[in-house]
């Protein structure tokens, strides 16, 4: 029988016998774990050589001796000499001392487990009827794609004195389209914060008592001021409780997640980051437009369309050789289209409005810069949309793009 401890060797010592392939696959693992490793061996390969010169190991460049185990917590032994390896796994039985043994059958009186990650969960795998590596390996990396898919129940029940924050950027909309760490720590999370344009298929699947906060931000009603809902993430850390701000999109394009970051920061709660696929890009591209395509646009301008229009947006729009990507503009069009024409751009450029992107009702309202305006309000265009403006928005600018331009419910209008 087999019983699986979880043993933490941060600041122990342990010995490794032998330097060849198996130290150069497992002792990085020991090393991740904090251990204070020393190599006992006459040779080392490469690999295990990189790791002395880098000052990881320590380095007895000769055959193990038996006090070489004083104050051990932990042995391995992998000379590849099956009377060496059962030596030392003798020598620590006596000391009572575990042993992982690669040359016996029965692998001394420790084993290392198949072992995967996923956040702050760890699992190992092995086998209770003799040693089947491959076996193990398969079943770990299961384990561990389902972990990272958040499809596991891993939410903490036990609260510490201080959680954290996690500002998690959705994407553009579809489920399968979030990052698999996006989609581990809304698994992980007691509480989620989150915007109108998040990916809501994902709030189902999580346990009825993740309690969920709509702060969503609509054009002309924002229903939670921002300072708000920085002190709602900071409250709720400081219980104890894993939040996530679950975004659309990307937290650091427009999302404001730079501001809500330096909040928690300033009050001392840990955060991370997680990024998004931004529908400045995933947008364009569900309606088979590049931001950037060889010999048509070299360069890609992103900007607010609620911001003022600087000198700088202008000389893009002006750019043939430059995309410009407008978020949150559709009612900036009279006004960009002004200013642009005011300062000379060609009002016969280009222009392409996708609605409601990566959704099967997803539209795309082809125009020029000088009719956008008049052709939106004409097609009824609303937010969520994005404006793309440049030579890559061209019907016909990609071979096969009837098959890459609209989800099966969509429809593109040409002006």
């Amino acid at each position: 029988m087999t019983t699986m401890l979880g043993l933490s060797l941060t600041g122990r010592k342990v010995v490794f016998v032998g330097g060849g392939a198996v130290a150069a696959r497992r002792l990085p693992r020991l090393l991740d774990d904090g251990a204070l490793v020393t190599v006992i061996a006459p040779a080392l390969g490469a690999e295990v050589q990189a790791l002395v010169d880098a000052g990881r190991v320590e380095w007895i460049a000769r055959d193990v001796r038996e006090n070489d185990l004083d104050g051990a917590w932990f042995v391995h032994s992998a000379t590849a000499d099956r009377r060496v390896d059962a030596r030392v796994a003798a020598w620590c039985e006596t000391r009572r001392i575990f042993c992982v043994n690669t040359s016996d059958g029965a692998h001394g009186s420790a084993r290392l487990t198949a072992e995967t990650r996923a956040g702050d969960i760890v699992v190992g795998v092995v086998s209770d009827a003799g040693v089947d590596p491959r076996r193990t390996a398969r079943v770990r990396d299961a384990i561990g794609a389902q972990l990272a898919a958040g499809l596991f129940p891993v939410r903490r029940r036990r609260h510490t004195a201080t959680g954290r924050v996690d500002l998690v950027g959705g994407g553009p909309g579809p489920l399968d389209l979030m990052t698999v760490r996006g989609r581990r720590l809304l698994a992980e999370a007691d509480v989620i914060i989150a915007d109108r344009l998040g990916p809501a298929g994902a709030l189902p699947e999580l346990d009825a008592d993740v309690e969920i906060i709509d702060v969503g931000k609509r054009p002309g009603h924002h229903p939670v001021p921002q300072h708000e809902i920085n002190e709602l993430l900071i409250t709720h850390a400081r219980q104890g409780k894993r939040v996530v701000r679950l975004k659309g999109g990307d937290p650091f394009v427009y999302g404001r997640g730079g501001e809500e970051l330096a909040a928690c920061l300033a009050a001392g709660i840990p955060t991370e980051v997680v990024p998004g696929v931004t529908s400045a890009i995933a947008v364009p591209q569900a309606a088979g437009i590049p931001v950037t395509h060889r010999g048509v646009s070299a360069g890609l301008h992103l900007v607010n369309g609620q911001a003022d229009i600087s000198a700088t947006t202008l000389a893009a729009l002006g750019d043939d050789a430059v995309t410009t990507v407008v978020l949150m503009g559709v009612a900036a069009l009279p006004k960009l289209a002004a200013a642009a024409q005011a300062a000379g751009v060609d009002p016969d450029r280009p222009v392409a409005i996708v609605e409601r992107g990566h959704t099967p009702q997803q539209r795309t309202t082809r125009t020029t810069l000088g009719r956008m305006a008049q052709d939106a309000a004409d097609a009824g265009v609303r937010n969520p949309a994005v404006v793309v403006v440049g030579e890559v928005t061209r019907t016909g600018l990609l071979m096969g793009e009837s098959q890459l331009v609209e989800l099966p419910l969509a429809g593109d209008v040409n002006r």
